[in-house]
């Protein structure tokens, strides 16, 4: 190979050249990652498809886009909402822990029967609870 860059069009060649080969880079890292995510599909078949994107890197990922390609935005799609769901319950969780200011002086003046608690800190927890 000639690496000598004399001229415009042979920078904008190799641009070009580098471009390509990032891009496919991103593809193959993608559907990899989408293999081995896939609950679907077994570890004989993740294994053979493993072997074969080491192996054959660019024909095994032109492959794989053709044959999964829709199930993987479906499957990313899903894993999305999962995410976005398990957000929401958590929000929800912890948004329903939160107490009024009345029940935290409650819990604070069991605290102080209890004796766990000093008439001191019952006054400093009562003080935060209003602020």
């Amino acid at each position: 190979m000639d690496f000598n860059t004399n001229s415009f069009w042979d920078v904008l060649m190799w641009s070009l050249f580098f471009f390509i080969w990032i891009a496919f880079i991103f593809i193959w890292f993608r559907c990899v990652f989408d293999m081995f995510s896939d609950r679907s599909l077994g570890g004989g078949a993740k294994t053979l498809w493993a072997l074969c994107f080491i192996f054959f890197a660019p024909l095994t990922t032109l492959i794989y886009l053709i044959a999964r390609g829709k199930s993987m935005g479906e499957r990313q799609l899903q894993q999305m909402a999962d995410a976005q769901a398990a957000q929401e319950k958590y929000i929800q969780q912890v948004a329903a822990k939160t107490t009024t200011p009345a029940e935290q002086i409650a819990h604070a003046k069991q605290l102080l029967d209890s004796g766990a608690i000093t008439p001191a800190e019952f006054e400093d927890l009562k003080k935060k609870a209003l602020a």
